[in-house]
């Protein structure tokens, strides 16, 4: 068995999978990591599979003591990692001793990391993920936020030989290049002035960004509000316009309807690059073409 003994959360540090697939028709979010690429290759590198349980770690990370040997591995953005206060690679397998220390510093690259720690999780999962919940984690998976002095307990598996992931296996985190999106269902309820505006021009996501959504603090140029439409499906990566013509990305914590006009759908590839935002970052749009 492994004890991981948190003595600082950090800013936001969750447990998650992939998430609740299958149950969106009853209103419940998918939930899970915000960056699914990342988050698989530190499994594979800790030797899990890749739906097992990773702590999401969000810009600010937290302070970890092991009390027991493990395996681990971290990945997706560099928050300046380090074991007994010497730097540690990313996206490879890494040895950890009894009494080992991990703590985060400066947000270098990126917004979530990623730690994988080889093995099987005793943690409460809910509709077959342990992930938490924007709304009542404290009721279906408790263990999923962590808080101060939390003791996590895991399994220890096989251990793993030591590798690592070139950098051209990895995401990029790359904030320059455009995030490539899809039509969305109402697409062609905006006017070329407005579709021009989401497509040339730049958005900076607003400091009330969140896991359910990165709200844009620029309005589309000459938005005439839409019809109201009927209350439809969302999935994350879905771009919704508000009244007022402020784009919003629904992200991993979203809701499963919504009766904002949908002008498009960000590229599931794209929607693990974005993950990597913070905010005051600038986004810019690129539809992506069928011909």
């Amino acid at each position: 068995m492994a004890r991981l003994h948190f003595l600082k959360s950090g800013l936001q540090t969750t447990i998650q999978d992939l998430g609740r697939q299958g149950v969106q028709d009853l209103g419940i979010p998918i939930n899970g990591t915000m960056d699914k690429a990342s988050a698989q290759l530190a499994n594979q590198l800790a030797g899990n599979d890749a739906n097992s349980p990773v702590l999401e770690i969000a810009l600010l990370g937290p302070k970890i003591q092991f009390e027991d040997p493990c395996q681990i591995a971290i990945t997706g953005a560099d928050l300046s990692a380090e074991i007994n206060g010497n730097t540690i690679p990313l996206f490879r397998t890494i040895n950890i001793e009894h009494g080992d220390v991990l703590s985060f510093g400066k947000p270098l690259t990126g917004c979530r990391a990623y730690l994988a720690i080889n093995g099987k999780w005793d943690i409460q999962s809910w509709l077959g993920s342990c992930s938490a919940s924007a709304t009542n984690t404290a009721q279906t998976t408790p263990d999923s936020i962590i808080v101060k002095d939390q003791i996590l307990e895991i399994i220890r598996g096989k251990e793993q030989p030591i590798i690592a992931i070139s950098e051209s296996e990895r995401l990029s985190l790359s904030i320059e290049a455009p995030i490539k999106v899809y039509p969305g269902p109402e697409f062609d309820a905006f006017s070329d002035i407005e579709k021009q505006s989401f497509f040339g021009n730049s958005f900076t996501i607003g400091p009330d960004s969140n896991r359910m959504g990165y709200r844009l603090k620029e309005a589309l140029s000459g938005y005439t509000q839409k019809k109201e439409v009927i209350s439809s499906g969302v999935i994350p990566g879905t771009i919704q316009i508000t009244n007022s013509g402020q784009p919003i990305v629904l992200m991993a914590d979203a809701q499963t309807t919504g009766g904002y006009p949908r002008i498009a759908n960000v590229s599931s590839n794209d929607l693990d690059r974005l993950a990597q935002f913070k905010p005051g970052d600038k986004v810019k749009f690129e539809l992506i073409s069928f011909k």
